[in-house]
């Protein structure tokens, strides 16, 4: 694996790009990123160890380029993702067929969420939404550190390229489901839910 700094993200770009799995910093734990085609997302699976039954979240770079992977842009979700994106609040909508499809899980939701990372922002503005996943083996602890990122694939098969952005130990994101009204939370987060079910149900100012 080779390990590149922040200001090298243009290599990520075209590792990306041409298909691959990139190991990248975010604001909560590191990830490993691939591009939304069926090349990138079947190595993610396939690295992560991971069953398709469980979908991906999607990072993106922008609510337009959220609303590019939504099948429809709920009003609570526009409203969430004004007020607390970047961040780690993450935003399940509905997805259209080939996104579902991509994605895993039941195929007619996804989540979407705009990390506050400045390296991503680059890699989504370049290439557009990046599916993500936790960057360690299915079912151990994630990783924090870059050092934990290459220690989780050394002994198998692992991404080519990793970004050091140091180290990454946010609180997780808080997940709420946006395909109906009111909201529902599906897993508590960094984002507290009564700021959240006052956003959504427009009870607090944008």
């Amino acid at each position: 694996m080779r390990v590149i700094g922040e200001r090298e993200w243009q290599a990520a770009v075209a590792e990306l790009a041409a298909g691959g799995v990139v190991a990248v910093p975010t604001d909560t734990v590191y990830g490993l990123a691939a591009c939304l085609t069926s090349v990138g997302v079947e190595s993610l699976f396939s690295l992560k160890a991971r069953s398709s039954e469980l979908a991906l979240p999607v990072l993106v770079g922008s609510i337009d380029q959220a609303r590019a992977v939504a099948a429809s842009w709920p009003a609570c979700a526009d409203r969430l993702a004004r007020v607390f994106w970047p961040g780690a609040l993450t935003v399940v909508v509905p997805a259209p067929p080939a996104v579902g499809s991509l994605v895993g899980g039941s195929g007619d939701s996804v989540g979407l969420r705009r990390p506050d990372c400045a390296v991503l922002d680059l890699l989504c503005a370049a290439l557009g939404p990046l599916a993500l996943t936790s960057a360690n083996r299915h079912g151990a602890p994630a990783a924090t550190t870059i050092d934990e990122v290459v220690a989780s694939f050394e002994l198998g098969a692992g991404p080519v390229l990793a970004i050091d952005g140091g180290r990454c130990d946010g609180v997780p994101s808080t997940v709420v489901d946006c395909t109906a009204e009111p909201v529902r939370r599906l897993r508590d987060g960094a984002v507290r839910w009564g700021d959240i079910a006052a956003v959504a149900a427009g009870r607090a100012p944008i």
